[in-house]
This record gives C-alpha cells, sequence and structure tokens, in this order.
C-alpha cells in the first residue's frame, strides 16, 4: 500500500514538504489541505506587491518559469493533490485521521494518514482597542488582504496612512504606501525604536532619520489607544495618548501569534507561548506528526531560547526537513541564528544573532564594535559608507551578532550573511578577522569590512582601544554643560571641524588635525576627557595609541565616527 501523507497548510513549508516527499517517496499518496483559494505564494513578496515592484499578485504565487502554483499544477507538475478552501477540524491520532470541511459545499469528511504534517502557520495580532473593525483597517497576512490594500490605494481612497508597529513588516508597507502611491505616512510604535529588540538604538535611529528624510513621520514610544470612523463607517482618525492622527488607511503590524490550536485539540505538546513542540528532525510529540514553519518553536543558537521565528526561509528549510526524515532520510534543523535584512527607500538594515541589548539582558559580558566602511575599494566609482556593528562577548571573545546599514546594494547582505555562517559556529572575533573572503576592488576592500570590524573589536577585547557608545556622545551633545570636564577633539580637516568650533566654542571643541597632533599635542587640555572624533574612527584610534604613550591617556573614540551621528541626525548639528 502506498503510504499516505497529509500536509495541512498550503503557503511555505506545507507545499516545500508535501513536494519534497513526493519526490522522495514517488509512490506515497500526499494531499495538501489548506482553508484558502489562493496558495503557495511568497507572503514575504506583499509589501513589494502593494508597493508597485511586483506589478501582479500572480507574480508572488508562480515558480521562477512563471506558472500559477494552483490546484492543476500541484496536481499536474507535482503530483500532489491540493484540497483548496478546505478546513482542517480535528485530528484523531488513534485513528490517523484528518476530519476537513469542504467550506464551499459544507461537506464534511476524514482524510486517513500515515504521517501527517502541520504548517498551519501564524495569525496576525490586533490591538484590543475600540475601531478595529472599521472599514479600511487591515492586518497584513494573506493576499486577499494585500489586494483588497492596493485596490484601495489604485481608487484613491487613501491620502493619508497610519502603520502601527515599527517592525520589518510595517516598515515595508509603509515605504510601500509612501513611495510609489505619495501617500502621507505615519509610523507608530510602542517602544522607544524602530525594530525594537531586534536592533540597537543607534541603528534603530539611523533607519528612522532615513524613513523621516523620505517624507515618512515616526513616533516612538507611542501607541494607538482608538480608531475612528467617518459618517460613511471608514477608519478616518487613530488617537494616541499624545495626538490624533488623520488616516484613510490603517495597517495594523504587530507581531503574529502561531495557529496551534488544532496541534493543542490534539493532544500535542505546545508550549507556553503557544508554538508547536517539535524535535530537530521536525517531529511533535507524537512520532506520526511533524510541524513546520510559523507554527513551531525553534531554538536561538546562539541564545538557546525558544520561540518561532515567522520567516518564509525558514519555513521552507524546516519543510525540507521533515520530507526527508518522512522518507527515511535523517536530517536535522539546528536552529536558527536570527538574521534579517529589510529594504528602506535606498538604503537597508540587516542584523544577524543578538544585539547588545539583548545580550547584556541574557548575562553576557558584552561589549559592541562600531565601524564605518567602505564597502568596496575606495578608489572605485561606486563605493559607498556601511556602518557595521559586531556584538560580542569580553570574556569569551565570541562573537554574539552582527548589525548592518548602508546602501541598498549587496554590500550589507553580503557581511550579515558571511558573520550569519560562523556566529551558528560559535566563532570568536579572530574567526572574523581572519576570515578569507572574496576580493577585488569593484566588490569590496582588501581588508574586507566585516574583517576591519572584527579588527576593531579585537582591540577593544584586548584593552587597546577604549570608546564612547554613540548614546552617551549624544547625551553629552544635548546637555554637554551636565560634563563640563568633556571636550570634544576633531581631527578631521579644518574645514570640516571650523562649523563646529564656531557653534560650540574652543573649549568644548578642540580642532587638530589628524597630521598636526604629534606636533601639537601640548596644546590639548589635560584636565579633560577628551573624545577623538574622526569621519569613520580608525584615525581616532591612531591618535589614542599616540596621546596615551605621551602620557594624555584620558580620552575616548567615538566609534564610528560622524558617519554614525550623521546617519543618526542630531539637533545640535551645524546647519
Amino acid at each position: 500500500m502506498p503510504e499516505k501523507i497529509v500536509v495541512i497548510g498550503g503557503v511555505a513549508a506545507g507545499p516545500k514538504t508535501a513536494c519534497r516527499v513526493k519526490r522522495l517517496l514517488p509512490d506515497a499518496e500526499v494531499v495538501i489541505v489548506d482553508q484558502d483559494s489562493l496558495i503557495s505564494y511568497g507572503g514575504c513578496g506583499i509589501p513589494y506587491f502593494v508597493s508597485g515592484d511586483v506589478s501582479d499578485e500572480k507574480e508572488l504565487r508562480s515558480t521562477s518559469f512563471h506558472v500559477v502554483r494552483d490546484e492543476g499544477f500541484f496536481r499536474d507538475a507535482k503530483g500532489v493533490t491540493m484540497l483548496t478552501r478546505t478546513r482542517a477540524l480535528a485530528i484523531d491520532r488513534q485513528a490517523k485521521t484528518v476530519k476537513v470541511k469542504q467550506l464551499d459545499t459544507a461537506e464534511i469528511t476524514e482524510l486517513p494518514y500515515d504521517k501527517l504534517v502541520l504548517a498551519t502557520g501564524a495569525a496576525p495580532n490586533r490591538l484590543q482597542i475600540p475601531g478595529v473593525d472599521l472599514e479600511g483597517v487591515y492586518v497584513v497576512n494573506d493576499m486577499h488582504r494585500a489586494m483588497a490594500i492596493k485596490n484601495d490605494l489604485a481608487k484613491g481612497k487613501v491620502a493619508k496612512a497610519v502603520v502601527i508597529g515599527g517592525g520589518a513588516i510595517g516598515l515595508e508597507m509603509a515605504e510601500s504606501l509612501a513611495d510609489l502611491w505619495g501617500v502621507e505616512t505615519t509610523v507608530l510604535e510602542y517602544m522607544d525604536q524602530l525594530l525594537p529588540r531586534i536592533v540597537d538604538p543607534a541603528f534603530g535611529a539611523m533607519l528612522e532619520k532615513h524613513l523621516k528624510d523620505n517624507n515618512v513621520t515616526v513616533y516612538t514610544g507611542e501607541s494607538a489607544t482608538s480608531l475612528e470612523s467617518n459618517d460613511a463607517g471608514r477608519v478616518c482618525r487613530v488617537v494616541t495618548p499624545k495626538r490624533s492622527i488623520e488616516a484613510d488607511l490603517v495597517i495594523m503590524s504587530v507581531g503574529v501569534r502561531p495557529r496551534s490550536d488544532l496541534a493543542k485539540e490534539a493532544g500535542l505538546l505546545v508550549s507556553e507561548q503557544g508554538s508547536i513542540v517539535v524535535n530537530n528532525r521536525m517531529q511533535t510529540s507524537d512520532p506520526a506528526i511533524y510541524a513546520a514553519g510559523d507554527c513551531v518553536e525553534i531554538i536561538n543558537q546562539v541564545s538557546g531560547m525558544k520561540n518561532n521565528a515567522p520567516m518564509g526561509s525558514l519555513a521552507n528549510r524546516q519543510g525540507r526537513v521533515a520530507a526527508d526524515n518522512i522518507a527515511g532520510i535523517p536530517s536535522q534543523f539546528e536552529g536558527w541564528v536570527g538574521s534579517f535584512i529589510m529594504k528602506a527607500f535606498d538604503c537597508c538594515i540587516g542584523g544577524t544573532g543578538l544585539s547588545h541589548n539583548t545580550a547584556k539582558t541574557l548575562g553576557y559580558d558584552a561589549e559592541v564594535a562600531i565601524t564605518a566602511q567602505s564597502d568596496r575599494a575606495h578608489f572605485f566609482p561606486t563605493q559607498a559608507v556601511i556602518m557595521l556593528q559586531m556584538v560580542f562577548d569580553k570574556s569569551s571573545r565570541k562573537v554574539l551578532g552582527i548589525q548592518g546599514f548602508g546602501p541598498m546594494n549587496d554590500s550589507v547582505l553580503a557581511r550579515i550573511n558571511a558573520g550569519a555562517g560562523l556566529i551558528a559556529k560559535g566563532a570568536a572575533i579572530e574567526d572574523f578577522s581572519n576570515l578569507e573572503l572574496a576580493y577585488a576592488p569593484p566588490f569590496s576592500t582588501a581588508v574586507d569590512a566585516l574583517n576591519a570590524t572584527a579588527n576593531v573589536a579585537d582591540n577593544l577585547a584586548a584593552g587597546r582601544l577604549r570608546t564612547v557608545s554613540i548614546t552617551d556622545f549624544l547625551q553629552w551633545m544635548e546637555k554637554p554643560q551636565a560634563k563640563p570636564q568633556w571636550a570634544a577633539l576633531d581631527i578631521r580637516h579644518p574645514k570640516e571641524a571650523a562649523e563646529f568650533v564656531g557653534k560650540f566654542g574652543p573649549e568644548l571643541w578642540q580642532a587638530v588635525p589628524y597630521v598636526n597632533v604629534r606636533s601639537r599635542y601640548n596644546e590639548l587640555p589635560h584636565d579633560k576627557m577628551l573624545i577623538i572624533i574622526c569621519d569613520a574612527g580608525t584615525r581616532s584610534s591612531e591618535v589614542q595609541v599616540f596621546l596615551d604613550s605621551v602620557g594624555l591617556k584620558n580620552n575616548l573614540v567615538l566609534g564610528g565616527g560622524f558617519n554614525a551621528i550623521r546617519r543618526i541626525g542630531a539637533d545640535w548639528w551645524p546647519s
């Protein structure tokens, strides 16, 4: 008898599992059940469909050779039976059957299985506030809602929009609304920075400034308390504790929760957070039932903590592992490191591993190295500066995380991907310093930006470099009188430093060019903490070594230099 495989869920992990099983077990009877009519689509591409970068929703549901993945495709090309508009109601683990309901006919039947796969995904959270059910209020979790949003935009119904939630999906939607459609867009984020818990404050601030520079209004530390409607019943206003914001469209992007009710009702082990518990072979607490995708709990390979990670890339990897084990091929999913990247107009931001704040919270002796590096040879015409941060444990020298911010090209992605591979293997600072990376001037520098950032981390860990955090520097610049014993030592070109000397005065802002420090160091005060500043931090670190050698050890380097501050923005910046 051919083996019967039933898969519940037809978006990412489900189809991946089903098609892989069919390739490994050609005689198996493989059935996918999904309650929707649109299946096997790239959910992460929804913001780009709304923006117009992807012109037709069918492109998100098509193969690379432009065939729409529908019931006929799975039947004819894959040998997989796809039951759309069919909802799984219950699992009978003893009888090994799944009770399903065909939503168009209300017919209830039972599907027998030898192996069952749960790929039920995640459901979007909704704030429990008045007005969430008004017309014009959307969550972004399926193609139907994506098409409804785009339809509202195309019909000219939307002049002003509010995105509630400053995570990756919310910010991608904000860009979509503001860029192509020219919608006056506001982002509300409850936490005090964008991408909270994912990146550290300095990188969140870089992203916030870039959004504002592109006419997206951002309010952090603030969330909606109610949504109000016009006479026609459509949303017209978002109310917060601080303001009222007019809106014709509201996107609620406040996270997701695993869809695990079916598993829980069947008596499968589910975590306190609601994720289906699986082993590294993607088996649930019932050996005949597997689970994959946004509904499962996986381990973070750096922190050891378990949670769900709703990402299409992970769902596909997990689906393959589940299929291999169903087919008798030993295969393991070891977890994830926490890698991400997102586009924001003509820039991008990405990261992998732990943020500094998270690492400190988890008890690591964590420190950061922040650099401003050329993404390719400085003499190459398309050279640009990227900001990189390495989070590491000072005691063990283990690298815990990487963050990057730069132009919308391959430069940040390449360093994040390289970092992810090393971090997953428990690499130390020296492993990053000595990492071999392909080099040619159009692609990188001879000492790659990732190598250089590791070298800075090495100097910090060894005590050869002392830095001031960007946060502490910005706080000082907001109220310099609070620390009168501090002064800036600006070693850039005199023309660059002159406007700051003019604004703050020579007592607060000392200007001595890099090439003159060795001959003019006697002019520097001995009774103040000197914050050494250049554009990137490289020259500043050299100056620190020299000043230390002549007894002026009361100094700190601003890591990342003015390249970092310029991207964050500051009220005190000379106009």
